[in-house]
């Protein structure tokens, strides 16, 4: 029988980082979404939408991209001027490939806070995809 009362770390570093490599060996770019809105997240706000925003981590967008256990940061040009992006990994909601919509949107893990700050799991990843904006990337869910 299985020891329930093991606590694993996080798997969301693990699975961003599995999914920009294999995102980047099939020559397509990787975009992540971010909840602008929890604590510690350091992006140009001129750029969130609707509390999210959607960055480019290819290695042609930007420098010195570290993809830690507990942090994802980088630096990057935003309008020419350098800025050093800091996002906690539990405001990643989201990694895809932007060519195809190919990656992954995260749900919350036990232990850690909702990522959309609601109880009522309606996140805006969650939405059908006859209810999604035209033009934007489609994410399939990975089961």
């Amino acid at each position: 029988m299985p020891d329930m009362s093991v606590t694993m770390t996080s798997s969301r570093p693990y699975l961003v980082r599995s999914l920009n490599e294999w995102i980047l060996d099939n020559d397509c770019t990787p975009y992540i979404v971010v909840d602008a809105g929890v604590q510690g997240v350091q992006v140009p706000t001129e750029h969130v939408a609707n509390g999210q925003i959607v960055l480019n981590i290819s290695p042609g967008a930007v420098r010195g991209l570290v993809i830690g256990n507990g942090a994802l940061e980088f630096s990057a040009r935003f309008g020419g001027v350098p800025m050093q992006v800091f996002i906690p990994l539990q405001a990643v909601m989201a990694i895809y490939a932007k060519e195809n919509g190919e990656g992954m949107v995260f749900g919350s893990e036990p232990g850690s806070p909702d990522p959309d700050g609601g109880a009522d799991g309606d996140a805006p990843a969650d939405r059908r995809s006859d209810e999604r904006p035209s033009g934007r990337p489609t994410l399939k869910v990975v089961k």
